[in-house]
């Protein structure tokens, strides 16, 4: 059925999405996006799924934003624009609205888009070699649909340390600042990840689905409104010259002006 996802469920309903463009660092393309909404929406409404494990396939966990997909946007019309930003803001809503536990799995490398995506998951576990940052400033570009996660899981100050700069920084520190829960050695990344799986099989699926949902009510908020807001302070940015400039110079493997 998918593409660039995989889904894999064993027989107490521990289902593994994988991220599967291994050959791409997982990047999300403008497919892997759609899927993404469609795998949740399907893994939400499937009764007999208790627990949702989130990892990539190969080598990294997520590389963010495919860089192939942002060059569409620069070369597309505004209306084509929101219309793309939106299905990312959309992804990412429903893996956080849906209602299943949600594990994270992190090896090797989460940037952009990929430290989105473990901040949708109610636990994120990862490597103690794993890379993350927040890397879109770098290219004109803004941390935005995936900001209310982000600031969600981390708080503004911890973000504040993050957010804006670019900087690349190391499990630990991901640990220290919230988006991780812990950092393990790779060879025991499965037994981590197995811990946090396990408690919800004892736990009424109906009430956990509750509880999750109580917990998104009394924490930030993130409703149309914010998501709105996301969608068009990402346009704003791909529609202004930094961006084009960035992106371009990404290309073309060259330094941009302000490096």
């Amino acid at each position: 059925m998918f593409e660039t996802l995989k889904i894999d469920m064993d027989d107490r309903g521990v289902a593994t999405l994988t991220l599967n463009r291994p050959e791409k660092h997982n990047a999300m393309s403008g497919q892997m996006i759609v899927e993404l909404r469609q795998a949740a929406e399907q893994l939400g409404a499937d009764g007999a799924v208790r627990v949702v494990v989130l990892t990539g396939a190969g080598k990294s966990f997520c590389a963010g934003g495919d860089l192939g997909w942002m060059q569409a946007q620069m070369a597309a019309d505004s209306k084509t624009r929101f219309v793309e930003a939106r299905k990312l803001a959309e992804a990412l809503q429903a893996l956080n609205t849906m209602p299943k536990p949600l594990i994270g799995k992190l090896q090797g490398n989460a940037f952009g888009g990929g430290v989105g995506m473990a901040s949708v998951c109610d636990i994120a576990i990862g490597v103690e070699t794993l890379t993350m940052g927040l890397t879109e400033t770098k290219l004109g570009l803004i941390p935005a649909t995936i900001g209310p996660y982000v600031l969600s899981r981390m708080g503004e100050a911890m973000a504040r340390r993050v957010f804006m700069s670019a900087r690349l920084f190391k499990a630990p520190e991901a640990v220290t600042l919230g988006l991780m829960a812990k950092a393990v050695p790779a060879d025991d990344l499965d037994a981590a990840v197995e811990a946090e799986v396990v408690p919800y099989l004892a736990c009424a699926p109906e009430a956990v689905a509750r509880a999750k949902a109580l917990a998104r009510t009394l924490g930030p908020t993130i409703d149309d409104a914010v998501i709105d807001h996301t969608i068009t302070e990402l346009v704003a940015c791909w529609e202004g010259e930094e961006a084009r400039h960035g992106i371009w110079a990404f290309f073309a493997k060259e330094k941009p002006r302000w490096a």
